[in-house]
């Protein structure tokens, strides 16, 4: 059989069905490079529309926009940014492979839907599962990307929440002080808020359980936040800092406390992939800051946050006039920006799978056994800042 004679690659992108969610799994600019590569891209109508990238720019790239129906008849690969709800799983065949960010870390009937595909032979391979620390899989990091994301636009929900200046401001009618900002996790997302917080003029202090952490925090020109639990016993594995054990989360909560009723403004970063987010800032801290302070909580969700009292997409002003944003979603909020990062790194990972214009998915290879969804429960116990 010729190379003409064999069969194309169909990929696909889904339009988002979560609530909130406006980014697309591949825009118009990479779907024109897979066309070029030989595949066969399918579009599903709207796909693109949250993200500023119309249903024809991506029929200009060399796409195909067709409905659901279409795409999931014909894909072998089904890209998308989150997990596509469960009627949308359940109508998938043996053999066609979906490729995102599928939340694989939850346990019990949250993870029902992507067991049942599984056992039919859909395979599942899930971003958020990637190793972190191999270098082959950094243009394949998602979660690093849109953590990035997350945290510039952190700085700037928070800027826009405060009522007074981030830098320091000298004018006819007097000079106004910087804000004081306090960054909790120095991971992908916590340095980029602390960099957009420094470059509009905040003054930073950046704090993590990782003893490594501090000069990261110092080279981005911020000053670093040490405590009892600022140690190496907080640094884990695979890129994640490690749960702390209960004695040592009391002990920093107490010592967060004290410091963080000092500072304007608080970005907080700490996740458990697929678990319940460690409470850093407390009722009662919250409720001992200034009026006008305000928290921006990149862990609200459906199982809590780092902030007590923060909801997930929702700005809330304490009686005391502290304002609690819970933001566990920002990079839908710069759905393009993200997006463009987002396609870069699932189609690193379709490449990776694909040989000879076939699909390849061998199980030795490090990467694609890590991201192969299956029914055993991963390791949990560990925090990431997104």
């Amino acid at each position: 059989m010729t190379r003409e004679d064999a069969k194309v690659l169909v990929v696909a992108a889904l339009t988002e069905r979560t609530p909130g969610e406006r980014r697309v799994a591949l825009v118009p600019e990479v779907v024109e490079r897979l066309v070029a590569q030989g595949f066969e891209v399918l579009v599903e109508a709207g796909a693109g529309a949250g993200a500023l990238a119309p249903d024809d720019a991506y029929a200009s790239a060399g796409a195909k926009v067709c409905p659901l129906d279409d795409i999931l008849a014909r894909a072998d690969v089904i890209l998308a940014v989150r997990r596509p709800v469960a009627a949308v799983l359940a109508r998938l065949r043996p053999g066609q492979v979906v490729i995102g960010m599928l939340d694989a870390r939850v346990a019990g009937a949250e993870r029902a839907d992507l067991e049942d595909a599984a056992a039919r032979g859909v395979v599942l391979l899930s971003l958020d599962l990637l190793p972190r620390t191999l270098s082959r899989a950094q243009t394949m990091d998602a979660l690093s990307s849109q953590a990035s994301v997350a945290g510039y636009r952190a700085a700037v929900v928070a800027a826009e929440a405060y009522g007074r200046y981030f830098p320091m401001m000298i004018t006819a009618a007097g000079t106004a002080r910087p804000a004081k900002v306090l960054v909790l996790g120095a991971g992908v997302a916590g340095l980029q808020a602390i960099g957009t917080a420094r470059r509009l003029g905040a003054q930073v202090t950046g704090y993590d359980v990782r003893s490594a952490a501090e000069g990261e925090v110092k080279s981005l020109g911020a000053t670093f936040l040490k405590t009892a639990t600022t140690m190496a016993a907080g640094d884990g594995a695979g890129g994640y800092a490690r749960a702390l054990t209960p004695e040592e989360g009391a002990a920093q909560r107490a010592e967060l406390d004290a410091a963080i009723r000092k500072f304007d403004i608080v970005i907080t970063t700490a996740q458990v992939p697929g678990g319940k987010p460690p409470v850093l800032v407390s009722a009662e801290t919250v409720a001992a800051m200034s009026p006008g302070s305000v928290l921006v909580d990149l862990a609200a969700g459906p199982l809590g946050g780092n902030v007590a009292g923060s909801v997930a997409d929702e700005r809330v002003v304490t009686p005391g006039g502290v304002t609690v944003v819970g933001a566990g979603n920002l990079p839908a909020q710069m759905a393009p920006g993200a997006s463009a990062a987002y396609s870069r790194n699932v189609t690193a990972l379709l490449t990776a799978i694909v040989a000879d214009g076939a699909l390849h998915l061998d199980p030795a290879d490090e990467i694609v056994a890590a991201v192969w969804f299956s029914q055993r429960v991963p390791a949990e116990g560990t925090t990431d800042d997104e």
